[in-house]
This record gives structure tokens, sequence and C-alpha cells, in this order.
């Protein structure tokens, strides 16, 4: 009788550590979504010049919101960025920076480096115009044949 209590919860036991292990695969957010397909692809550079067609993507821990914007880039560095509102207006994503992270931001791959401000907001811009075509797929070579 002890021994088939024990089995049972050892067997208990190893159901819930194999259940708890099955973690729901996360949703992707909107950078996230965004940074793969740059990844995957890759982008051409981002000239010095006005942009009004970036997204400014703002993250606090897993969650993200992406907005349209405008960016200035001047030798090849973001200067400065906006959010378009709803009434065509723009507002400055102005914070209080950490560390710096608003200066020589660099532009990788159609996508700037991470701004930081002191409330561990991530904040990036988005050039999807810059994203390179897909690519076609490789093309499926025939099965062997029994001639």
């Amino acid at each position: 009788m002890m021994k088939k209590l024990l089995y049972t919860v050892v067997v208990l036991c190893a159901f819930t550590s194999v259940k708890a292990q099955k973690e729901e695969p996360r949703e992707l957010n909107c950078y996230n979504k965004w940074a793969i397909r740059f990844e995957e692809r890759g982008a051409e550079e981002v000239a010095d010049g006005v942009y009004t067609d970036v997204i400014i993507t703002i993250r606090v821990g897993p969650k993200a919101n992406c907005y349209n914007g405008k960016a200035e880039v001047l030798k090849g560095k973001l200067l400065k960025c906006y959010i378009i509102r709803e009434d065509g207006t723009y507002e400055e994503v102005a914070r209080t920076w950490k560390n710096n992270s608003n200066k020589d931001v660099d532009i990788i791959n159609g996508m700037s480096r991470s701004l930081v401000s002191v409330h561990n907001e991530l904040i990036n811009v988005l050039w999807p115009k810059k994203v390179k075509a897909k690519k076609a797929s490789f093309q499926q070579a025939a099965e062997p044949t029994d001639d």
C-alpha cells in the first residue's frame, strides 16, 4: 500500500514538472514582429534627411506600442524623433535619458539603437520602407523515382 502511494506521488510530481516546463509561447508584440522582419531580410542604409514614414516603438518589459512617426537623421545618426498624433501634429519623443542614450544613436540594419529612459522605456525608430524585398524561396528538387 505504501509503495502504491509513493509511486502515485512520484508520478504526479513528474507530471506536474513536465506540465510546468510546457509554457505557452509568448505572443509577439509589434516591436518583435518588425525586428524579426529586419533581421530576416536586412535593410538598406538610411541616408541623412527627414523621414515621415518611420515607426517609433516604446517598450516596457514584454509590452510594446508602435506609433507612426517622423525622424531626423544626420551623419548616419538619429537626431530627433516625433510621434504623429491623430490630428496630424507631431510630438517630440522627449524623455530624461539614461547614460546619454539619446546621443550618437546609430542606425543599424534599418533600426535605431535603443534609447533608454530613466523609467526603463526602450525606444527605437524603425524605417520599414528600407527593409529589403522578400527573397524568393528555394526551388524544391524532385523526389527520386523507381525507374
